[in-house]
Formats: structure tokens, sequence, C-alpha cells
């Protein structure tokens, strides 16, 4: 990606980085069950990071 953004393209990833949280703590035991260590992250939909991945249709 380009060093500068246009300001658009930052608005609209901006939206889109509120995709990339992990999912909540207690969804872990839900799924997995009690015992089973995970991290929340490995259960979210959507990993996207601003700086890093594809540029495509944001």
């Amino acid at each position: 990606m380009t060093r500068f953004k246009h300001p658009a393209v930052k608005k609209r990833l901006s939206k889109k980085s509120g995709q990339t949280r992990w999912a909540p703590f207690w969804t872990v035991p839900k799924i997995y069950g009690k015992n089973r260590r995970v991290h929340p992250g490995r259960h979210t939909a959507v990993k996207r990071q601003w700086r890093r991945g594809s540029r495509t249709k944001v």
C-alpha cells in the first residue's frame, strides 16, 4: 500500500478494522469445552490490518 492514503480510503479501512477484533473470551469454553485453552482470535471470522493484507475492494 502506498505511503500516502487518501482520507476516503482511511475512512473505509477504519470501519473495516472493527471486524478484526478478537471474539469474546467466554466463547472459547462455549465452543471448545471448559478445559481447552485456545486464543479467542482463532475463531474470529475476518482478520484484517490496514498496513498488511489484500487491497481488494475495501
